[in-house]
């Protein structure tokens, strides 16, 4: 299984179809999906105001965040907030009260030594993770902790990517880095499952990550891995190609979403603009946040891609469905997350106009969850109503 993963990871995209939607089986049963966004108008909207809303409200302390790293919605709609500065997880219900805490600092059972994401599985059983070394705290929805799991063989550094799947299953990734960081050969991730208790099941498959150059520089327009997991779908990706992978929960390759690939060629212009917008985003080079790395970053012995990534985010959403962002390219309109249903087929646009939602850790099938953060970098969970195509 792993090394039949690896290989199709490792192969070359093959030309997509010129119909909007084509659906094919290869040799080995794996159905492959092409659909060309590019030619659908079809859009989804977000709410113009969030119908729930946390963090806004300076009377009452547990809606203080200062790190928001995970948060998820319950079946009573309920929301589940982790924040890594207090290392605690809050639970707000559908009016945006605070109903109870769970977790503080420490190394005993139930507690954080740095609390990062989280993830909600049937039942409302809540998985937080937490490190180093990486492991999961588990609680139920009324703050009780049930227990720890620990990763075996240890993991000395977090889980940068994955998640944990509605059986309780792990998805996990160790992040190899290349010798020597020569701008040409990328870092690999190793994707890893684990079982209930922690146990390593199985390696699934490397995946070429990112471009780094000396003192960490990772360069301009480098390709990424990706690896989502949520319900019953594992989602393993690389950014260089128009194309996600899907593996079901018994980790067996299912299906392949590919989309018309487009012209990514970079210019001189291309790297310009990023390092306009990097030095905008630092203030400028007189600004007190300026300092001897930046003078690197926007050096032009920082070598840039010769192609931008095809993407650059795969969320699975809770109901199956499949969200992939597009690459941002430099000095463009934001671009718009792109639906596609849990056979593949591409379902809408994204349509919204806010640039102060800036993260994404949930779609439902009626709702996105993620941060608003305002111009004074106060960050607040909200969710927004979320209407397909189609919907009344």
């Amino acid at each position: 299984m792993a090394a039949g993963l690896a290989l199709a990871l490792a192969s070359a995209c093959r030309p997509a179809e010129s119909h909007d939607v084509t659906m094919r089986s290869d040799s080995v049963g794996v159905e492959i999906v092409t659909s060309d966004p590019s030619r659908s108008d079809a859009t989804c909207t977000l709410s113009d105001e969030p119908i729930f809303r946390v963090g806004n409200n300076e009377s009452e302390e547990a809606q203080w965040f200062s790190s928001i790293r995970g948060a998820g919605r319950l079946s009573d709609g309920s929301v589940a907030v982790i924040d890594r500065a207090s290392a605690e997880i809050r639970i707000f219900d559908s009016a945006g009260r605070h109903v109870r805490s769970m977790g503080r600092y420490g190394e005993g059972p139930g507690e954080f030594r740095n609390a990062w994401k989280l993830w909600v599985l049937p039942g409302d059983t809540l998985w937080a993770g937490d490190y180093r070394p990486w492991r999961y705290n588990v609680f139920t929805s009324g703050g009780e902790w049930v227990r720890a799991v620990e990763m075996e063989p240890i993991y000395g550094n977090p889980s940068r990517m994955g998640g944990v799947l509605d059986n309780a299953v792990s998805i996990n990734t160790v992040w190899k880095r290349a010798s020597p960081w020569d701008f040409k050969t990328p870092d690999t991730i190793v994707v890893e499952v684990h079982g209930t208790d922690g146990e390593r099941l199985e390696t699934l498959a490397p995946i070429l990550h990112t471009t780094y150059g000396p003192e960490g520089m990772y360069r301009i327009f480098t390709a990424s891995a990706v690896v989502q997991a949520g319900g019953t779908t594992i989602a393993l990706a690389r950014t260089s190609e128009p194309e996600v992978r899907l593996l079901d929960d018994e980790l067996r390759l299912r299906r392949i979403l590919r989309w018309p690939d487009t012209d990514r060629s970079v210019t001189g212009a291309d790297v310009q603009a990023w390092r306009n917008d990097y030095i905008e985003s630092r203030g400028g080079r007189n600004s007190p946040n300026w300092g001897p790395l930046d003078d690197v970053v926007v050096s032009d012995e920082t070598p840039a891609a010769d192609v931008f990534p095809a993407f650059s985010a795969v969320e699975i959403g809770r109901d199956g469905r499949v969200w992939v962002l597009p690459y941002a390219r430099p000095q463009t309109e934001a671009p718009r997350w792109m639906g596609f249903a849990a056979d593949g087929r591409f379902l809408c646009h994204l349509q919204h106009d806010n640039p102060e939602l800036t993260a994404t850790y949930e779609f439902g099938a009626d709702y996105w969850l993620g941060v608003h953060t305002d111009e004074l970098g106060v960050e607040t969970v909200v969710v927004y109503r979320l209407t397909m195509p189609g919907d009344s």
